[in-house]
Parts: C-alpha cells; sequence; structure tokens
C-alpha cells in the first residue's frame, strides 16, 4: 500500500512538473516573432528565434550574469546566463519569460540608439531620452525586477565620449538625473551606465539614484589586474556598484579581436575580484564564439562567475 501511495504521489509531482513547463512556454512568443526592429542598431537582429523547450538541466542559473551585448535568448543555457538588450516594449514580457525559463538575467536599455535623442546640433537631448524611455512605462514587468532577471536599467553607452555628440560628453550630473528618471517610475529596478567610476566621479556630486558604473577591460588600459582594482576603488569612493566585462571584438593589442588565452587570463583576473555584480562583454559574434577554443575560454570563466555569489547590482 505505501508503496502504490508512493507512486501515485510521484506521479502528481511529475504531473505538476509538466503543466508548470507548458505553462511557461506558451507564455513565450511565437517562435516566428522578430525579436526586435532591425532598424535600430542597438536592438538584437543575430537570432530572432525564441526558444520553444525550457533547459532546466542545463542552464547555468547560479553566481553572477555572464554573457554578452546581444546574447540571443536562444543562447541562454549552460554556458550563459546574462546579457545586455534592447528589446522593444511590445516584446519585452514575451521575452522576459522565455529568459527566465532559461535561467536568464538581463541588463535591459530602453532608450536605444544615441540617433534617437541627439538634438539638432547632434548634441544630447535629456528631453528626448526622457521620451524615449517613456515608451515601457506602461508595461508591467515587476514580477521579473523582484526575481532578478531583469539586472538593471541600462541608462546610456559611454557617455564619456564626445564624439557621440557632437563633440560634448554626457556629465555625470546628467547621468545622474537620468537615473532619478528612471527611479521616478520603476523605483526598485536598479540603473547603471556603461562608463568607468572615475569618470562618473571626475564630472558627477554624489549619487543617489544611480547605482552602478561599468568598466569594460580592453588592453590599451593596461593591465587586468592594474584595471580591475582602480575600478573597484573608484567605484567604492563613488559608492557605486560594479559591472565589468571586456571589449571581446577589438579590446586586444592594437584594437584586435581578443585571442583565447587573453579571453582566459584577462576574464580570470577581472572575476577575481569579488566586487563586480556582473560581467558582460562585447558582444555575441556567434561564429567566432563558437570556435572550440574560445568556448573552452569562455567556459573556464563560466565556471568562476558561476562560483560567485549572486549579488545585486544596487549600489
Amino acid at each position: 500500500m505505501t508503496r502504490a501511495f508512493d507512486f501515485v504521489r510521484s506521479a502528481a509531482r511529475l504531473r505538476a512538473l509538466f503543466l508548470v513547463a507548458v505553462a511557461v512556454v506558451f507564455s513565450a512568443c511565437d517562435p516566428t516573432d522578430q525579436l526586435t526592429s532591425t532598424s535600430d542598431p542597438a536592438a538584437e537582429t543575430l537570432d530572432p528565434t525564441i526558444p520553444t523547450e525550457i533547459s532546466l538541466a542545463t542552464s547555468f542559473r547560479g553566481g553572477i550574469a555572464f554573457g554578452h551585448f546581444n546574447l540571443p535568448t536562444s543562447q541562454y543555457g549552460s554556458l550563459y546566463n546574462g546579457a545586455m538588450r534592447n528589446i522593444w516594449p511590445s516584446e519585452l514580457i514575451q521575452q522576459l519569460y522565455a529568459i527566465r525559463s532559461r535561467g536568464g538575467k538581463v541588463v535591459l536599455m530602453f532608450a536605444g540608439n544615441e540617433r534617437h535623442y541627439r538634438d539638432s546640433d547632434g548634441h544630447f537631448s535629456l528631453t528626448k531620452w526622457k521620451e524615449r524611455v517613456k515608451r515601457f512605462r506602461g508595461v508591467n514587468f515587476s514580477q521579473f525586477v523582484k526575481d532578478g532577471t531583469i539586472i538593471a536599467h541600462y541608462l546610456i553607452d559611454e557617455p564619456n565620449d564626445a564624439s557621440n555628440y557632437a563633440g560634448r560628453a554626457v556629465s555625470g550630473r546628467t547621468v545622474e538625473e537620468m537615473a532619478r528618471f528612471s527611479k521616478s517610475i520603476w523605483p526598485n529596478l536598479p540603473t547603471v551606465v556603461r562608463a568607468e567610476p572615475g569618470y562618473l566621479l571626475k564630472t558627477g556630486g554624489s549619487y543617489h539614484y544611480l547605482d552602478a558604473a561599468w568598466a569594460q577591460y580592453v588592453t590599451r588600459k593596461g593591465t587586468p589586474g592594474d584595471y580591475i582594482r582602480r575600478n573597484v576603488y573608484d567605484a567604492q569612493r563613488a559608492g557605486l556598484a560594479l559591472v565589468t566585462g571586456m571589449n571581446i571584438s577589438r579590446g586586444g593589442p592594437n584594437g584586435s579581436r581578443m585571442s583565447p588565452s587573453l579571453i582566459k587570463s584577462a576574464g580570470s583576473t577581472l572575476l577575481n575580484s569579488s566586487y563586480p555584480c556582473a560581467f558582460v562583454s562585447w558582444q555575441y559574434e556567434s561564429t567566432y564564439l563558437s570556435r572550440s577554443d574560445v568556448r573552452s575560454a569562455l567556459s573556464y570563466l563560466k565556471y568562476k562567475a558561476q562560483n560567485r555569489s549572486t549579488k545585486s547590482c544596487r549600489s
């Protein structure tokens, strides 16, 4: 009798797990849907396929987020659990369900490419930037903030690069106002900017609304050890969390693509620091990243990221 009861109870558990899996799959969008508009270079256009299965046995769920800019949803799984993505408002919830089903985490950019928020002189327009962000105001993604699927709101890319805005960089003070605006809509969503904390210290005061800076390693910025120590020190001085990663595509000597050995050595040094809350690199290139030697180097880094304690990017 006990054996029969145990069998029935086990069957019920398996049936329940199956129903949960089916529910999550059908909550994702149709596999033929386009992920994002190809008219926006900041949007993902590399792989328009939404996953239709759940990789419960192979998903990389623990540790800190590890992945690439523009990582397709279908690539979340055993090697990657993180990305920076730009997704259209109408597709956001469907994509978040799919990312979560694979154990994924994502930094989201709402404003898109900088061409959308330049004024007539080519300078940064805070007014236009806010209008871009407002597009997401009616999308209720709070559950994904609460469960950690969404790591942070990516406010702007390289505000320190004056060439993006007709010779006029975006100051840390302006970035703080952008973060304040974001928090006025989504109080619990961490904010991050892809600028090193040293720049933010020089061009802004104290940060109350901005949560995290971003230090993306390239070889021209010195040794990996010196680089991560300097940026952790500056982030702590600014009272900010820190996202790190590498420019794999152009961060090698003389702007070359990083070799597998450099990916492994530099990435390992960055991940030896316990301070960063995520490790996201530029950028997803399927052909190069699928090479066996490159994949081996990334697998080594994934092991280090996976064995780090999960950490919020909130300051």
